[in-house]
Protein backbone atom coordinates (compact mmCIF):
# COMPACT_ATOMS: atom_id res chain seq x y z
CA UNK A 1 0.00 0.00 0.00
CA UNK A 2 1.27 3.47 -0.58
CA UNK A 3 1.48 6.38 2.05
CA UNK A 4 -1.88 8.13 1.54
CA UNK A 5 -3.45 4.90 1.67
CA UNK A 6 -1.55 3.83 5.76
CA UNK A 7 -2.26 7.37 6.80
CA UNK A 8 -6.22 7.00 5.73
CA UNK A 9 -6.25 3.19 7.47
CA UNK A 10 -4.39 4.96 10.80
CA UNK A 11 -6.79 7.94 10.73
CA UNK A 12 -9.56 6.08 10.73
CA UNK A 13 -8.46 3.35 12.72
CA UNK A 14 -7.81 6.08 15.29
CA UNK A 15 -10.99 7.51 15.05
CA UNK A 16 -13.04 4.28 15.76
CA UNK A 17 -11.07 3.98 18.44
CA UNK A 18 -11.75 7.47 19.99
CA UNK A 19 -15.38 6.97 18.94
CA UNK A 20 -15.90 4.16 21.01
CA UNK A 21 -14.44 5.55 24.26
CA UNK A 22 -10.36 4.44 24.35
CA UNK A 23 -8.42 6.27 26.45
CA UNK A 24 -6.69 8.75 24.23
CA UNK A 25 -2.82 7.13 24.48
CA UNK A 26 -4.28 3.78 23.44
CA UNK A 27 -5.96 5.22 20.31
CA UNK A 28 -3.04 7.10 19.02
CA UNK A 29 -1.01 3.30 20.26
CA UNK A 30 -3.66 1.40 17.94
CA UNK A 31 -2.66 3.57 14.97
CA UNK A 32 0.96 3.58 15.50
CA UNK A 33 1.14 0.05 15.88
CA UNK A 34 -0.69 -0.19 12.72
CA UNK A 35 1.66 2.10 10.98
CA UNK A 36 4.53 -0.27 12.63
CA UNK A 37 3.62 -3.02 11.08
CA UNK A 38 1.74 -3.04 7.82
CA UNK A 39 3.83 0.45 6.89
CA UNK A 40 7.33 -0.62 8.79
CA UNK A 41 7.96 2.59 10.32
CA UNK A 42 10.50 1.93 12.83
CA UNK A 43 8.88 3.19 16.46
CA UNK A 44 11.85 3.11 18.14
CA UNK A 45 13.05 5.44 16.26
CA UNK A 46 9.61 7.25 16.10
CA UNK A 47 9.65 7.30 19.94
CA UNK A 48 13.09 8.41 20.57
CA UNK A 49 12.31 11.45 17.87
CA UNK A 50 8.44 12.16 20.19
CA UNK A 51 10.98 11.97 23.32
CA UNK A 52 13.27 14.39 22.02
CA UNK A 53 10.17 16.61 20.98
CA UNK A 54 8.35 16.81 23.98
CA UNK A 55 11.15 17.58 25.84
CA UNK A 56 11.38 21.45 23.89
CA UNK A 57 11.50 24.63 26.07
CA UNK A 58 8.97 26.05 23.81
CA UNK A 59 6.08 23.35 25.62
CA UNK A 60 6.96 24.68 29.18
CA UNK A 61 4.24 27.21 29.06
CA UNK A 62 1.45 24.89 28.33
CA UNK A 63 1.79 23.38 31.75
CA UNK A 64 2.01 27.22 33.55
CA UNK A 65 -1.05 28.41 31.62
CA UNK A 66 -2.36 25.51 32.54
CA UNK A 67 -2.05 25.62 36.73
CA UNK A 68 -2.54 30.02 36.13
CA UNK A 69 -5.96 28.84 34.40
CA UNK A 70 -6.57 26.47 37.70
CA UNK A 71 -5.62 28.82 40.34
CA UNK A 72 -7.98 31.56 37.96
CA UNK A 73 -11.08 29.96 38.70
CA UNK A 74 -10.53 28.84 42.23
CA UNK A 75 -9.38 32.18 43.81
CA UNK A 76 -12.15 34.50 42.96
CA UNK A 77 -10.36 36.37 40.25
CA UNK A 78 -13.00 35.44 37.86
CA UNK A 79 -15.96 36.55 40.57
CA UNK A 80 -14.12 39.97 40.45
CA UNK A 81 -14.29 40.37 37.03
CA UNK A 82 -17.88 39.47 36.28
CA UNK A 83 -18.66 42.25 39.04
CA UNK A 84 -16.77 44.75 37.79
CA UNK A 85 -18.33 43.95 33.74
CA UNK A 86 -21.60 43.95 35.20
CA UNK A 87 -21.54 47.80 36.72
CA UNK A 88 -21.65 49.22 33.42
CA UNK A 89 -24.18 46.57 31.24
CA UNK A 90 -26.08 45.11 34.81
CA UNK A 91 -28.62 47.34 33.68
CA UNK A 92 -28.78 46.72 30.24
CA UNK A 93 -31.39 44.59 28.97
CA UNK A 94 -29.34 41.20 27.81
CA UNK A 95 -26.66 42.77 29.59
CA UNK A 96 -25.11 39.89 31.30
CA UNK A 97 -25.41 38.12 28.19
CA UNK A 98 -22.71 40.69 27.26
CA UNK A 99 -21.35 40.29 30.50
CA UNK A 100 -20.21 36.33 29.54
CA UNK A 101 -19.07 37.08 26.10
CA UNK A 102 -16.65 40.06 27.41
CA UNK A 103 -15.59 38.48 30.77
CA UNK A 104 -14.68 35.28 28.30
CA UNK A 105 -12.25 36.94 26.00
CA UNK A 106 -10.90 38.92 29.19
CA UNK A 107 -10.53 35.27 30.73
CA UNK A 108 -8.75 34.15 27.63
CA UNK A 109 -6.18 36.71 28.07
CA UNK A 110 -5.39 35.48 31.24
CA UNK A 111 -5.44 31.80 30.87
CA UNK A 112 -5.41 30.91 27.14
CA UNK A 113 -7.92 28.10 27.53
CA UNK A 114 -11.21 27.95 26.46
CA UNK A 115 -12.06 25.35 29.31
CA UNK A 116 -11.30 27.94 31.92
CA UNK A 117 -13.66 30.44 30.64
CA UNK A 118 -16.53 28.03 30.81
CA UNK A 119 -15.34 26.83 34.49
CA UNK A 120 -14.54 30.00 35.92
CA UNK A 121 -17.87 31.67 35.16
CA UNK A 122 -20.19 28.93 34.31
CA UNK A 123 -21.32 28.21 37.80
CA UNK A 124 -21.41 32.00 38.95
CA UNK A 125 -23.06 33.14 35.33
CA UNK A 126 -25.68 30.53 34.56
CA UNK A 127 -27.51 30.87 37.80
CA UNK A 128 -27.66 34.80 37.89
CA UNK A 129 -28.87 34.34 34.17
CA UNK A 130 -32.02 32.22 35.58
CA UNK A 131 -32.68 34.29 38.47
CA UNK A 132 -33.18 37.36 35.95
CA UNK A 133 -35.00 36.13 33.19
CA UNK A 134 -32.69 33.99 30.84
CA UNK A 135 -33.83 30.18 30.04
CA UNK A 136 -31.20 28.63 31.31
CA UNK A 137 -30.35 26.36 27.99
CA UNK A 138 -29.78 29.67 26.13
CA UNK A 139 -27.92 30.98 29.06
CA UNK A 140 -25.23 27.97 29.19
CA UNK A 141 -25.00 28.54 26.07
CA UNK A 142 -23.80 31.19 25.87
CA UNK A 143 -21.70 30.67 28.36
CA UNK A 144 -20.15 27.75 26.80
CA UNK A 145 -19.96 28.88 23.22
CA UNK A 146 -18.10 32.47 24.08
CA UNK A 147 -15.52 30.48 26.11
CA UNK A 148 -14.02 29.30 22.65
CA UNK A 149 -12.84 33.31 22.72
CA UNK A 150 -10.10 31.17 25.03
CA UNK A 151 -8.63 29.81 21.92
CA UNK A 152 -8.82 33.00 19.87
CA UNK A 153 -7.76 36.52 22.49
CA UNK A 154 -3.89 35.79 23.16
CA UNK A 155 -2.22 33.98 24.99
CA UNK A 156 -3.72 30.95 23.20
CA UNK A 157 -2.55 27.43 24.01
CA UNK A 158 -3.43 26.05 20.64
CA UNK A 159 -1.31 28.83 19.06
CA UNK A 160 1.34 28.39 21.01
CA UNK A 161 0.84 24.45 19.47
CA UNK A 162 0.59 25.45 16.23
CA UNK A 163 3.49 27.31 16.07
CA UNK A 164 5.81 24.84 17.69
CA UNK A 165 5.04 22.63 15.45
CA UNK A 166 4.95 24.32 11.70
CA UNK A 167 7.83 26.81 12.80
CA UNK A 168 5.57 29.79 12.61
CA UNK A 169 6.23 33.26 14.94
CA UNK A 170 4.05 32.40 18.08
CA UNK A 171 4.09 36.10 18.88
CA UNK A 172 2.53 36.79 15.44
CA UNK A 173 0.42 34.10 15.74
CA UNK A 174 -0.82 35.23 18.97
CA UNK A 175 -1.85 38.62 17.04
CA UNK A 176 -3.68 36.89 14.09
CA UNK A 177 -6.12 35.79 15.87
CA UNK A 178 -7.91 39.18 17.71
CA UNK A 179 -9.22 40.25 15.08
CA UNK A 180 -11.49 37.41 14.41
CA UNK A 181 -11.78 36.88 18.31
CA UNK A 182 -12.87 41.03 18.62
CA UNK A 183 -15.56 40.15 15.70
CA UNK A 184 -16.91 36.96 17.87
CA UNK A 185 -17.59 39.29 20.96
CA UNK A 186 -19.58 41.88 18.66
CA UNK A 187 -21.39 39.30 16.63
CA UNK A 188 -22.20 37.29 20.26
CA UNK A 189 -23.31 40.40 21.60
CA UNK A 190 -25.61 41.14 18.65
CA UNK A 191 -27.10 37.92 18.95
CA UNK A 192 -27.45 37.95 22.26
CA UNK A 193 -29.29 41.50 21.91
CA UNK A 194 -31.89 39.79 19.38
CA UNK A 195 -32.23 36.67 21.57
CA UNK A 196 -33.23 38.78 24.87
CA UNK A 197 -36.41 39.99 22.85
CA UNK A 198 -38.60 38.26 23.90
CA UNK A 199 -37.30 36.95 27.15
CA UNK A 200 -38.87 38.62 30.34
CA UNK A 201 -35.94 39.90 31.47
CA UNK A 202 -35.39 40.58 35.34
CA UNK A 203 -33.90 44.14 35.47
CA UNK A 204 -31.65 45.60 38.15
CA UNK A 205 -33.25 49.05 39.94
CA UNK A 206 -31.66 52.27 38.41
CA UNK A 207 -29.07 53.95 39.92
CA UNK A 208 -27.95 57.64 40.14
CA UNK A 209 -24.64 58.69 38.35
CA UNK A 210 -22.92 59.01 41.86
CA UNK A 211 -23.67 56.02 43.09
CA UNK A 212 -22.75 54.65 39.77
CA UNK A 213 -19.38 56.49 39.58
CA UNK A 214 -18.77 54.78 43.62
CA UNK A 215 -19.71 51.23 41.95
CA UNK A 216 -16.99 51.96 39.63
CA UNK A 217 -14.36 53.15 42.30
CA UNK A 218 -15.08 50.23 44.60
CA UNK A 219 -15.13 47.37 42.55
CA UNK A 220 -12.95 48.83 40.14
CA UNK A 221 -10.23 48.70 43.21
CA UNK A 222 -11.60 45.61 44.13
CA UNK A 223 -11.45 44.09 40.59
CA UNK A 224 -7.80 45.71 39.94
CA UNK A 225 -5.82 42.72 40.82
CA UNK A 226 -7.23 40.67 38.29
CA UNK A 227 -7.50 43.23 35.60
CA UNK A 228 -3.63 43.58 35.69
CA UNK A 229 -2.90 39.73 35.26
CA UNK A 230 -3.78 40.37 31.58
CA UNK A 231 -1.75 43.78 31.11
CA UNK A 232 0.97 41.85 32.73
CA UNK A 233 0.79 38.75 30.58
CA UNK A 234 0.06 40.31 27.36
CA UNK A 235 2.16 43.50 28.35
CA UNK A 236 5.12 41.55 29.01
CA UNK A 237 5.23 39.26 26.22
CA UNK A 238 4.40 41.93 23.40
CA UNK A 239 6.86 44.54 25.32
CA UNK A 240 9.49 42.32 25.01
CA UNK A 241 10.11 41.65 28.70
CA UNK A 242 9.15 38.39 28.77
CA UNK A 243 8.83 35.24 26.70
CA UNK A 244 5.15 33.62 26.54
CA UNK A 245 6.86 30.95 29.01
CA UNK A 246 8.01 33.79 31.31
CA UNK A 247 4.93 35.77 30.85
CA UNK A 248 2.78 31.95 32.28
CA UNK A 249 5.25 31.73 34.98
CA UNK A 250 4.50 35.00 35.97
CA UNK A 251 1.10 34.58 35.98
CA UNK A 252 1.22 31.98 38.54
CA UNK A 253 3.34 33.57 40.28
CA UNK A 254 1.41 36.36 40.68
CA UNK A 255 -1.95 34.38 40.78
CA UNK A 256 -0.56 32.61 44.07
CA UNK A 257 -0.72 35.59 46.60
CA UNK A 258 -3.56 37.24 45.00
CA UNK A 259 -5.79 34.55 45.46
CA UNK A 260 -4.37 33.72 49.10
CA UNK A 261 -3.72 37.20 50.68
CA UNK A 262 -5.98 39.52 48.02
CA UNK A 263 -9.57 37.53 47.32
CA UNK A 264 -8.77 34.35 49.94
CA UNK A 265 -10.50 31.97 47.71
CA UNK A 266 -7.67 29.95 47.89
CA UNK A 267 -6.88 27.78 50.82
CA UNK A 268 -4.10 25.45 51.29
CA UNK A 269 -6.28 22.42 50.53
CA UNK A 270 -7.39 24.22 47.38
CA UNK A 271 -4.25 24.73 46.51
CA UNK A 272 -3.58 21.43 46.82
CA UNK A 273 -6.04 20.23 44.82
CA UNK A 274 -5.90 22.53 41.98
CA UNK A 275 -2.09 21.73 41.43
CA UNK A 276 -3.02 18.14 41.55
CA UNK A 277 -5.68 18.68 39.08
CA UNK A 278 -3.46 21.02 37.22
CA UNK A 279 -0.60 18.49 37.25
CA UNK A 280 -3.26 15.38 35.49
CA UNK A 281 -4.04 18.16 33.01
CA UNK A 282 -1.01 18.42 32.12
CA UNK A 283 0.42 14.97 32.05
CA UNK A 284 -2.46 14.13 29.79
CA UNK A 285 -1.55 16.62 27.23
CA UNK A 286 2.06 16.21 26.90
CA UNK A 287 1.34 12.23 26.51
CA UNK A 288 -1.18 13.12 24.16
CA UNK A 289 1.36 15.71 22.26
CA UNK A 290 4.00 13.00 21.91
CA UNK A 291 1.72 10.48 20.52
CA UNK A 292 0.25 12.86 18.24
CA UNK A 293 3.87 13.97 17.15
CA UNK A 294 4.93 10.63 16.22
CA UNK A 295 2.15 9.83 14.38
CA UNK A 296 2.21 12.90 12.29
CA UNK A 297 5.68 12.22 11.70
CA UNK A 298 4.83 8.45 10.51
CA UNK A 299 3.03 10.95 7.69
CA UNK A 300 5.87 12.97 7.18
CA UNK A 301 8.27 10.25 6.28
CA UNK A 302 5.53 8.84 3.94
CA UNK A 303 5.66 11.84 2.42
CA UNK A 304 1.91 12.17 2.77
CA UNK A 305 2.14 16.50 2.94
CA UNK A 306 3.42 16.37 -1.02
CA UNK A 307 0.99 13.79 -1.88
CA UNK A 308 -1.86 16.00 -0.33
CA UNK A 309 -0.80 18.63 -2.35
CA UNK A 310 -0.70 16.75 -5.90
CA UNK A 311 -4.05 15.39 -5.23
CA UNK A 312 -5.97 18.87 -4.51
CA UNK A 313 -3.66 20.19 -7.68
CA UNK A 314 -4.95 17.43 -9.78
CA UNK A 315 -8.54 18.48 -8.94
CA UNK A 316 -8.64 22.13 -9.23
CA UNK A 317 -5.99 24.94 -8.84
CA UNK A 318 -8.38 27.50 -7.87
CA UNK A 319 -7.40 28.89 -4.89
CA UNK A 320 -10.71 30.14 -3.61
CA UNK A 321 -11.90 26.19 -3.89
CA UNK A 322 -8.26 25.08 -2.30
CA UNK A 323 -9.44 27.26 0.78
CA UNK A 324 -13.03 26.14 1.30
CA UNK A 325 -11.74 22.54 0.59
CA UNK A 326 -9.16 23.07 3.84
CA UNK A 327 -11.81 25.03 5.70
CA UNK A 328 -13.98 21.43 5.46
CA UNK A 329 -11.36 19.64 6.67
CA UNK A 330 -10.65 21.78 9.56
CA UNK A 331 -14.15 21.59 10.71
CA UNK A 332 -14.40 17.68 10.16
CA UNK A 333 -10.97 17.16 12.31
CA UNK A 334 -12.30 19.59 14.81
CA UNK A 335 -15.62 17.67 15.33
CA UNK A 336 -13.99 14.52 15.94
CA UNK A 337 -10.00 15.46 17.90
CA UNK A 338 -9.01 18.08 20.55
CA UNK A 339 -8.03 20.97 19.46
CA UNK A 340 -4.03 20.27 20.27
CA UNK A 341 -4.84 16.74 18.29
CA UNK A 342 -5.69 18.41 15.61
CA UNK A 343 -2.91 21.03 14.80
CA UNK A 344 -0.08 18.31 15.93
CA UNK A 345 -1.47 16.24 12.78
CA UNK A 346 -3.31 18.29 10.50
CA UNK A 347 -1.20 21.72 10.52
CA UNK A 348 2.17 20.05 9.29
CA UNK A 349 0.18 17.83 6.57
CA UNK A 350 -1.66 21.19 5.24
CA UNK A 351 1.28 23.51 5.36
CA UNK A 352 2.98 22.70 1.82
CA UNK A 353 -0.47 23.13 0.62
CA UNK A 354 -1.16 26.29 1.71
CA UNK A 355 2.53 27.56 0.57
CA UNK A 356 1.79 26.08 -2.83
CA UNK A 357 -1.12 28.75 -3.08
CA UNK A 358 1.16 31.78 -1.94
CA UNK A 359 -1.14 31.92 1.93
CA UNK A 360 0.98 33.85 4.75
CA UNK A 361 1.98 31.54 7.16
CA UNK A 362 0.45 33.54 9.63
CA UNK A 363 -2.86 34.12 7.81
CA UNK A 364 -3.04 29.93 8.13
CA UNK A 365 -2.24 30.06 11.64
CA UNK A 366 -5.30 32.51 12.28
CA UNK A 367 -7.64 30.35 9.67
CA UNK A 368 -6.78 26.79 11.01
CA UNK A 369 -7.84 28.00 14.85
CA UNK A 370 -10.43 29.85 14.28
CA UNK A 371 -11.95 26.50 12.75
CA UNK A 372 -10.78 23.94 15.65
CA UNK A 373 -12.40 26.54 17.76
CA UNK A 374 -15.74 25.76 16.75
CA UNK A 375 -14.82 21.77 17.21
CA UNK A 376 -14.86 21.75 20.66
CA UNK A 377 -18.41 22.94 21.21
CA UNK A 378 -19.82 20.63 17.41
CA UNK A 379 -20.21 17.43 18.29
CA UNK A 380 -19.45 14.10 18.62
CA UNK A 381 -16.48 15.29 20.03
CA UNK A 382 -17.73 18.77 21.60
CA UNK A 383 -15.66 18.52 24.83
CA UNK A 384 -16.33 22.20 25.91
CA UNK A 385 -19.98 21.50 25.19
CA UNK A 386 -20.32 18.67 26.92
CA UNK A 387 -18.33 20.51 30.29
CA UNK A 388 -21.12 23.59 29.77
CA UNK A 389 -23.92 21.06 30.05
CA UNK A 390 -22.18 19.61 33.03
CA UNK A 391 -22.05 22.83 34.63
CA UNK A 392 -25.63 24.54 33.32
CA UNK A 393 -26.95 21.05 34.44
CA UNK A 394 -29.39 21.16 30.99
CA UNK A 395 -29.38 17.97 28.19
CA UNK A 396 -28.35 18.07 25.32
CA UNK A 397 -31.10 18.06 23.20
CA UNK A 398 -32.26 21.59 25.42
CA UNK A 399 -29.02 23.00 24.39
CA UNK A 400 -28.77 22.37 20.97
CA UNK A 401 -30.68 25.16 19.89
CA UNK A 402 -29.04 28.10 21.07
CA UNK A 403 -25.83 26.42 20.09
CA UNK A 404 -26.84 26.26 16.62
CA UNK A 405 -27.66 29.77 16.44
CA UNK A 406 -24.29 31.29 17.65
CA UNK A 407 -22.64 28.38 15.51
CA UNK A 408 -24.50 30.02 12.91
CA UNK A 409 -22.91 33.31 14.03
CA UNK A 410 -19.31 31.92 13.76
CA UNK A 411 -19.71 31.07 10.47
CA UNK A 412 -18.87 34.66 9.23
CA UNK A 413 -15.63 35.10 11.13
CA UNK A 414 -14.24 31.81 9.81
CA UNK A 415 -15.50 32.86 6.02
CA UNK A 416 -13.88 36.43 6.73
CA UNK A 417 -10.93 34.98 8.45
CA UNK A 418 -10.08 32.67 5.18
CA UNK A 419 -10.89 34.91 2.54
CA UNK A 420 -10.07 38.14 3.48
CA UNK A 421 -6.79 38.23 5.26
CA UNK A 422 -6.59 41.62 5.98
CA UNK A 423 -8.24 40.82 9.46
CA UNK A 424 -5.97 38.29 10.84
CA UNK A 425 -2.72 40.21 9.03
CA UNK A 426 -2.79 43.71 10.29
CA UNK A 427 -2.63 43.30 14.17
CA UNK A 428 1.25 41.16 13.22
CA UNK A 429 1.76 43.78 10.97
CA UNK A 430 0.80 47.09 12.40
CA UNK A 431 3.43 45.36 15.23
CA UNK A 432 6.31 44.18 12.86
CA UNK A 433 5.62 40.71 12.67
CA UNK A 434 4.97 40.17 9.39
Amino acid sequence: MDGVTLSAISLGILVALLSVGVPIAFCFSGALLFMSIVGEVSMKGMMLWGLQQILSPALLCIPLFIFAGALMSDSGIAKRLLEFVDIFVGRVKGGLGYVATVSSAIIGAISGSAFTGVAATGNILIPEMEKRGYPRPFATALVTVSSILGVLIPPSTPMIIFGWVTGTSVLACFLSTVGPGLLTVSIFCAINRFMVRKYPLVMLAPITKQEKRRQILTKGWSALPALLMPVIILGGIYGGAMTPTEAAAAAVIYSIPVGFFVYKGLSVKSFYDVSKNAAVSTGTIMVMIMCSMMLSQTYVVLRVPQHIVEVVFGLTQNKFVILLMINLILLFVGMIVNDATGIILVAPLLLPLTQAIGMNPIHYAAMFVTNMAIGSVTPPYASLLYLGMRIGKVEFMEILPPVGMLLLGYVPVMLLTTYWPTLSLWLPGLLGYL
